[in-house]
């Protein structure tokens, strides 16, 4: 019985860590041959593609600054050498910071600006002139964060609400080629960034979790399976939606 995504090839930005690397490990358990995109961390990403291939799945590992126009296309061209060809690209890279709007910095807005709303655009761009006639499938990791709009995540959340309107945009844009777009909004997930800039154990966490109608944070495998779902053909009537993965949390 051949699984949901058998004879697909996933791009996954941001894919050495966290959520990309649980959603990277659920596609290739669903059948799909993963790249697992980073910027720096080689060695997790290895790690990743070492679990992927010791379960028969298969995976390679590509590194790309997904901010950079010359990285993505050397991800695409890469990607294409390896398999020829790309059905599913999942924009996860990305990055959260916090602080007060009198300590925001331009450099710092032009980080996560660059990282989080032009790679998805640079990334879906080149996607788009890979996927086959039968189209493909975008999907975004977007955050609550977008309209829940926290103090002191200004930037972050005008990112992340730029995702979404990037993703009904090109819902729109793209579905007449059979492309579809979708984001995924986690809520607050417990991850490995999110323990080093000690977001877990703050006030802050424990305070989302107490008002989150399900009672607790989430974890990448809350977020991953969700992924997988709207990249297969059983979500083939879905696209230009945001679908909240968050416990309820808003």
């Amino acid at each position: 019985m051949s699984k949901k995504l058998t004879d697909k090839v996933a791009v996954v930005t941001g894919a050495s860590k966290g959520i990309g690397a649980e959603i990277a490990r659920q596609l290739a358990g669903d059948g799909a041959t993963v790249v697992v995109n980073y910027s720096s961390s080689e060695d997790a990403a290895n790690a990743v593609v070492a679990q992927i291939t010791e379960t028969g799945g298969r995976a390679v590992a590509i590194q790309a600054d997904v901010s950079k126009e010359a990285d993505v296309l050397k991800l695409f061209a890469d990607t294409r050498k390896a398999f020829g060809r790309v059905d599913i690209l999942v924009n996860n890279a990305g990055v959260y910071e916090f602080g007060a709007i009198e300590e925001m910095t331009e450099a710092q807005y032009r980080r996560l600006f660059g990282l989080n709303v032009l790679g998805v655009l640079l990334t879906t761009r080149e996607a788009a002139k890979q996927f086959a006639a039968e189209g493909g499938n975008v999907i975004n990791i977007s955050s609550v964060a977008a309209s829940a709009a926290p103090p002191t995540g200004s930037i972050y959340s005008a990112t992340k609400a730029a995702v979404d309107a990037i993703t009904m945009s090109l819902a729109k844009e793209l579905g007449p080629k059979g492309i579809r777009v979708n984001s995924v909004s986690p809520g607050m997930v417990e991850t490995e960034g999110a323990h080093s800039l000690g977001i877990i154990d703050s006030d802050w966490a424990k305070q989302v979790a107490t008002q989150t109608p399900l009672g607790r944070l989430g974890k990448p495998n809350d977020i991953a399976p969700v992924v997988s779902f709207i990249a297969s053909d059983e979500a083939r009537w879905i696209t230009g939606q945001v679908i909240h993965v968050s416990g309820g949390d808003r």
